[in-house]
């Protein structure tokens, strides 16, 4: 039936986007700043839509173009962006953060260009939509292919604004500078962490 292929594309994107990477610690973080939260989980969302939409029509296609190469200039980029977010981040670790609901404080524009690199610049976006997904939805006749792209669509607009309105409600409770420098030290270090493993891949 055809709430079948939906489920079936839902759980599927679901179970690939619950992994906490990069893009999703940015989501939660915008979201306690309470700074572009709907700009941050559109751009998200639709993006994901599009690279799904993309693996299941594409699929072929992108296996023969996605070279080793490209995958290594993209960790190389996605390297380099993540380093620099540390960089900002460690340089504004004892900076006095206003707690204030002014969103304009940081241009939109800033936000989804940094929302933009978190989501393209990064590979597993790209194995987990395009090519898990693609490659799940192959042997589907064409109409089961568009109900399970919109299933898996439908988990990833879900996934992103409920963390980033989720992390938006909880964000009074990080009004607090000494649990904000806590939170910055686990951005820090995660993203550190996520940086390594990146390394790791391109010496493999």
């Amino acid at each position: 039936t055809p709430m079948e292929f939906l489920l079936l594309g839902f759980f599927s994107g679901l179970s690939l986007i619950l992994a906490i990477g990069p893009q999703n610690i940015f989501v939660i973080e915008q979201g306690l700043k309470k700074q572009h939260v709907l700009l941050v989980c559109l751009i998200c969302s639709i993006s994901d839509l599009i690279l799904i939409f993309l693996g299941i029509f594409l699929f072929h296609y992108f296996v023969q173009y996605f070279t080793p190469i490209i995958e290594l200039v993209l960790n190389i980029l996605l390297i380099i962006f993540l380093l620099h977010f540390i960089y900002s981040k460690i340089k504004a670790f004892n900076v006095k953060i206003d707690f204030g609901d002014d969103q304009n404080i940081i241009s939109k524009y800033s936000i989804a260009i940094k929302t933009l690199g978190f989501t393209y610049l990064n590979p597993h976006v790209y194995s987990d939509t395009v090519f898990i997904l693609g490659n799940f939805s192959k042997n589907l006749m064409l109409n089961e292919k568009i109900l399970f792209g919109i299933g898996g669509s439908v988990a990833s607009f879900l996934f992103f604004f409920i963390i980033g309105y989720l992390a938006k409600f909880f964000s009074k409770y990080a009004q607090n500078k000494q649990v904000w420098k806590i939170i910055n030290l686990f951005i820090i270090m995660f993203m550190s962490f996520l940086t390594f493993l990146v390394f790791l891949q391109i010496f493999n």
